[in-house]
């Protein structure tokens, strides 16, 4: 069977919006979204294996991370929707086959969440009035919270990764199907490259989640001591080594190990391989501004600002990066920047407007969680 039989007609409509619009939002709200998505990604696993640290401001640390945990699940959550959004709109041929190919699993995500975030509530308010012990209870909750996190990482890659692996789509269809008809429980773990994706997905992680404790401590920890400040740099710069060498080691199978001819043909040669390039070695700019303060004096707010933007840049670079390989392996299929133009004037007004008046809002949210959580913990 030709796999192109399976991807979804054009819509006679076309988008509703120019392709380079559509695709600038789809990696925009994915960066966005993946801030807080990696702090709850790997940053929950770090803090309860802290939590049972015999350093006191490990299990600070851990405290004030957890504390915080219900906001970033709920903005991270909500930022994802306008990635989500957008990967409808301008990848509808290739989006909705893989994910009714795979139906339960991505169905899932929804139960996965609900009890993840539940979850987490469990953990953070039996948080409270201490910081050294807290009942099994929670700690289960919280474990299994950080698993079905995980877990759902797993499935968004599957998913994703599917939507370009065209070619697997008819005997995936066959292998999963009854009179012509699929059951919906596929996964794509058929396809090399979910894997080296999925756990570079984790290196990237463990980096946001060091420099957010170095934001933590600059905005946040006004009120800790001056030994839990000089703590923190120590522990970001040793949690991003390692999610550094993480990321090399499994970035450098995914893109030589499981990257098409064409792919490494295109993204391997000027001018795709400045990009490549930049995106590879652009955790090193923020590795070496850690290792100058190492056992140096806490970061100060403007410092902490520039490793913030800078990490925000490395995830940025990942996101433009991982868009054009996925353009290169579904235009063997179909031009995804080809199809017909309808320009939705009002609409497109109105989502701009309700975008910034929302990144608005969570700067004002996140201006008042600051003020609250500079209190020290107790």
């Amino acid at each position: 069977m030709d796999p192109a039989t399976l991807i979804a007609p054009s819509s006679p409509l076309g988008y509703p919006a120019p392709y380079w619009f559509l695709v600038l939002f789809k990696v925009l709200g994915f960066v966005l979204h993946s801030v807080p998505m990696n702090l709850w990604y790997t940053g929950i696993i770090i803090a309860l294996l802290l939590r049972n640290s015999h350093d006191e401001n490990g299990r600070l640390f851990s405290n004030r991370l957890m504390k915080q945990m219900p906001i970033i699940i709920a903005l991270g959550i909500n930022l994802g929707i306008v990635p989500l959004l957008f990967v409808q709109v301008a990848y509808y041929k290739a989006f909705y086959p893989a994910t009714i190919l795979m139906a339960w699993p991505w169905l899932a995500i929804i139960a996965l969440l609900t009890i993840a975030y539940y979850g987490i509530y469990i953990y953070s308010y039996s948080l409270k009035g201490t910081v050294h012990k807290t009942s099994r209870w929670p700690l289960w909750a919280g474990w299994v919270s950080a698993l079905f996190f995980v877990a759902i990482g797993f499935i968004f890659v599957n998913g994703f990764s599917l939507m370009a692996n065209l070619s697997a789509w008819p005997d995936i269809w066959k292998n999963t199907s009854v009179a012509g008809a699929p059951l919906g429980t596929a996964l794509n773990t058929g396809d090399i490259s979910i894997w080296p994706r999925w756990l570079m997905m984790m290196g990237l992680a463990m980096m946001t989640t060091a420099i957010y404790s170095v934001f933590d401590c600059a905005f946040m920890a006004t009120g800790e001591s001056a030994g839990y400040k000089r703590w923190i740099n120590g522990f970001a710069f040793r949690l991003y080594t390692v999610g550094m060498l993480w990321y090399a080691v499994f970035g450098f199978w995914y893109s030589f190990g499981t990257w098409s001819a064409q792919t490494k043909q295109v993204m391997f040669a000027y001018p795709a391989l400045i990009l490549t390039a930049v995106t590879a070695v652009s955790p090193g700019l923020v590795w070496l501004i850690l290792l100058s303060r190492f056992h140096g004096a806490p970061f100060k707010k403007p410092a902490t600002l520039l490793l913030a933007i800078c990490q925000f840049l490395v995830l940025g670079l990942n996101g433009i990066s991982r868009q054009i390989v996925q353009n290169i392996d579904i235009g063997v299929y179909f031009d995804v920047t080809a199809e017909q133009v309808n320009i939705q004037w009002s609409p497109m007004v109105l989502f701009l407007l309700l975008f910034v008046a929302g990144l608005l809002t969570i700067i004002w949210l996140l201006n008042r969680a600051i003020g609250e959580a500079r209190r020290p913990v107790t």
